[in-house]
């Protein structure tokens, strides 16, 4: 992965510009026209209402990058690294199931910390997906019985054709869920092999500590290789893959809400 991937609602994003369009032509119509305390309000309440549609609709997304997944939510950012996401999985929203702490290399049921992380980004709507696939069903069924056989099918009677531009966001959800599993799915075979390396490296000890084991008369043991670092944990370290699960406010998102809703306190009293 050489650069950030980054995942959001295509609808959201138009959404938002819709919006801000629609925000900045009334300022310009109200600084033009609105010459009363009325006007003052209106102004308020359309930029308490564009900070709330910042929130909701510009700002979620899922960062994916070589070390893990960052989930940004309307007020809040989570990150983890790839090694503790346990799956990941789709009801009303994308889900990350994370697993942290523990042995290294320990599997996700054996980690000490869970949360289920749920993604404002990404929306999946399972009945729309049912009623297309039971549409394209029925379309393969009326082509198959239209034609005899030999003749094949007729053109676009796969699965999900039946209404493509309806399961269209569906498919693009599940391939985002993939993508992000398979990464998971790469990152904690690697925390196993490391750590299944460091274990192989403790349990054979080399020449050196064998001779080191018995030391002259009055000279200090020489400390043992096996406790340094393996390279291989070293490099998943480093990598970032291991890095616990993060929740952080985003003070950016709670001043685009605060600031407004104090001015349009102030316009009000006053």
């Amino acid at each position: 992965m050489e650069k950030p991937q980054i995942f959001r609602s295509p609808t959201a994003a138009v959404v938002w510009v819709v919006w801000l369009l629609f925000a900045v032509g009334n300022w310009v119509d109200l600084a033009v026209q609105g010459r009363d305390h009325t006007s003052v309000v209106a102004a308020a309440v359309l930029l308490l209402a564009t900070g709330a549609a910042y929130v909701t609709a510009q700002r979620p997304r899922i960062i994916a990058d070589e070390a893990g997944v960052t989930v940004r939510n309307p007020l809040r950012d989570h990150r983890i690294g790839w090694a503790g996401v346990a799956e990941v999985d789709l009801v009303d929203l994308l889900r990350v199931h994370c697993a942290w702490g523990g042995p290294p290399g320990a599997p996700p049921a054996d980690r000490e910390h869970h949360k289920v992380i749920s993604a404002w980004a990404i929306h999946y709507s399972r009945r729309r997906q049912f009623a297309a696939e039971a549409k394209a069903r029925r379309g393969a069924r009326r082509s198959a019985s239209a034609f005899p056989v030999g003749f094949g099918r007729s053109y676009g009677s796969g699965p999900l054709a039946g209404d493509p531009a309806a399961s269209s966001t569906e498919a693009e959800t599940e391939k985002i869920v993939k993508l992000l599993q398979e990464h998971a799915t790469a990152a904690r075979a690697e925390a196993v092999w490391a750590g299944s390396t460091v274990e192989i490296a403790a349990a054979q000890p080399t020449p050196e500590t064998a001779d080191s084991a018995t030391p002259a008369p009055g000279l200090p043991r020489a400390p043992s290789p096996a406790s340094a670092p393996a390279p291989a944990t070293t490099t998943v370290a480093t990598a970032g893959w291991t890095e616990p699960l993060t929740s952080t406010w985003s003070r950016r998102a709670l001043l685009a809400l605060l600031i407004p809703a104090l001015i349009l306190l102030i316009v009000v009293l006053v």
